[in-house]
């Protein structure tokens, strides 16, 4: 198919398998501009006529324009063209096209087609930026309007195809990057699909080379994260030569908060992160106690969220990019980055986070990569289907985790050490696990043995701590949420940290213990979240001290900015 076009037969096609009417407005993802609206927008683009068959947005390239539809209707494709070929929505006059890539950067995941000739108005998407950040309703709408769009085509299984081995640990490294990035994909399990053997041999693959990612006319054999981002457009901001004025290391709520205020308030700024955008709370299935989210939010969809608020005041960000040390010893603090970089900054704030701890069990590595997981998301909801599975854990993640894989799994068993469910877990979860009847909790219990064969789990032996019996539990995943470790091997010697890891800051750094001075605190003071380093700060999770929750994450960020102008102001006389 030659690009912006397609043939009288895909119009046909089309056009035989639409609905006469439009796709009805999902939850906000497709709201009809109003003639206002559109009377404003004129004046930042340009009316074009569309003819029919044209490819407005094609799948795989970079969406450079904000399309309206003013008169015509059009239909959005999944693999064009190709036997695989799927009509997912169609929209009429005062709709606007196009998906999250347009604010992020990302490709096309599918291709939108003219079926009926009309006109679009057509605004740069630079300009689109513009108008987001002047009229704050309007680019509410719009970001509102393309989360759900990409919540909705994950949700659906379209995207590109992840095809390999449920136990295969580069097939769930794979599938984790694309699930933690929000990348829309479905996967193709060769151990239950019956259809997946014959497609792979259509395609003159192997099972000894999955697992394979499958987009348009693309094969990727076993392929490095890093090209399943560039295949998808997701390419990192490298690092701005020069100094910055603020550097946040970690990219879950502390860092990106961090990220949207410096940003917001005029900083140069530049966010890192090892992983993906959104830290350890991106693990989580459903956060229901963040204000402002009456109906709960998943961690991927508000880190999603804050990536895109954060670019849209001019935060850049390198993901992946993993810091390997810091260097306090010169006029500003300087991060190497473990491909052998360099970033130097005014100001740092450390929100590097915690890391879960890994179950002190036998054979916990046999099993590990294959059937034993640290996250709950709807990556593992889908390997859970009809499945037996154990949640071990007494905090909310455990408890979340439980809950939402109830949906999905065939049983789930809550291990929890603790003698009551409510010793660490909020009471309106512990209240919901009570009474659910699909959760069999396991208290005062501990988990001593896994069982199975070929890397594949098949039971836990759990241990009651009360009277010392010992049961088998059927278990094909296991869940654990038993804490967490601080992510601060790469401040060895740099600045101050606890017994635990954790960095100190603030009143904590009177407690040290090693008999170090305090390196040019004026009178010895230390701001709440400053380090022992002048204009180095910590926040969120990787803090000594702190509250291990999303929001006072996110306000631990906001207030590391606000204590980075300060320092600003006190060595350059720049304006707080």
């Amino acid at each position: 198919m030659t690009p912006g076009r397609t043939t009288a037969d895909d119009v046909e096609r089309l056009l035989a398998t639409a609905p006469p009417d439009e796709t009805p407005d999902l939850s906000g993802a497709f709201p009809r501009l109003s003639e206002d609206r559109v009377r404003v927008l004129d004046g930042y683009g340009s009316r074009r006529q569309t003819r029919r068959g044209e490819v407005l947005y094609g799948e795989g390239r970079p969406e450079e324009s904000f399309l309206v539809v003013t008169s015509g209707r059009v239909a959005v494709v999944e693999a064009l063209g190709t036997p695989a070929e799927r009509l997912v929505r169609v929209h009429g006059p005062g709709r606007f096209l196009g998906e999250l890539g347009l604010l992020t950067g990302e490709v096309a995941f599918f291709s939108t087609i003219v079926l009926e000739p009309g006109e679009v108005l057509e605004v740069p998407a630079d300009r689109l930026r513009d108008i987001v950040v002047r009229d704050q309703a309007f680019g509410d709408d719009v970001l509102r309007a393309y989360l759900v769009r990409r919540t909705l085509a994950i949700g659906e299984g379209l995207g590109f195809r992840i095809i390999g081995s449920r136990y295969s640990p580069d097939t769930r490294r794979l599938r984790e990057f694309a699930a933690r990035n929000r990348l829309p994909h479905r996967f193709v399990d060769v151990e239950a699909d019956v259809e997946a053997e014959s497609l792979l041999r259509g395609l003159g693959i192997t099972a000894a080379e999955t697992p394979v990612v499958l987009w348009r006319d693309q094969v990727l054999r076993n392929p490095q994260t890093a090209e399943v981002a560039a295949l998808v457009g997701r390419r990192p901001d490298r690092p701005s030569p020069g100094v910055c004025d603020l550097l946040v290391v970690g990219a879950g709520p502390a860092g990106l908060a961090a990220a949207v205020y410096a940003a917001s308030e005029g900083l140069s700024t530049q966010l890192l992160d090892a992983v993906a955008i959104g830290g350890q709370a991106a693990r989580s299935s459903r956060i229901e106690n963040y204000l402002g989210f009456p109906a709960g939010i998943s961690g991927a969809e508000l880190a999603e969220r804050a990536e895109v608020q954060a670019r849209k005041f001019g935060a850049s960000a390198t993901v992946p990019a993993d810091a390997v040390t810091l260097d306090v010893s010169g006029a500003h603090p300087t991060v190497r980055l473990s491909e052998g970089e360099e970033i130097r900054t005014r100001t740092l704030v450390i929100a590097t986070g915690a890391r879960y701890r890994r179950l002190p069990v036998p054979r916990l590595a046999e099993f590990e990569q294959t059937s034993v997981y640290y996250a709950a998301t709807l990556v593992e909801a889908q390997l859970c289907v009809s499945d037996p599975v154990v949640v071990v854990g007494g905090g909310n993640s455990a408890g979340q985790a439980a809950l939402f894989l109830a949906d999905h799994a065939r049983s789930v068993a809550l291990v929890v050490r603790e003698q009551s469910l409510d010793e660490y877990m909020s009471r309106y979860l512990a209240d919901r696990i009570e009474r659910d009847p699909r959760i069999e909790v396991h208290l005062h219990t501990e988990i001593r043995d896994l069982e199975g064969e070929d890397g594949r789990l098949e039971a836990v032996v759990v241990e009651d701590a009360t009277s010392g019996s010992r049961v088998e539990l059927p278990a094909r995943e296991l869940m654990v949420f038993i804490g967490a470790s601080p992510c601060t091997g790469w401040l060895a010697g740099a600045v101050s940290l606890d017994d635990g890891g954790y960095v100190r800051t603030g009143p904590a750094l009177a407690a040290r213990v090693d008999g170090e001075g305090d390196r040019g605190a004026p009178e010895g003071v230390r701001a709440t979240l400053e380090t022992d380093v002048p204009g180095v700060f910590a926040a969120g999770d990787v803090r000594s001290g702190s509250i291990k929750r999303v929001a006072s994450a996110v306000g631990e960020g906001a207030m590391a900015v606000r204590l980075a102008h300060e320092h600003l102001a006190r060595v350059s006389g720049r304006n707080c």
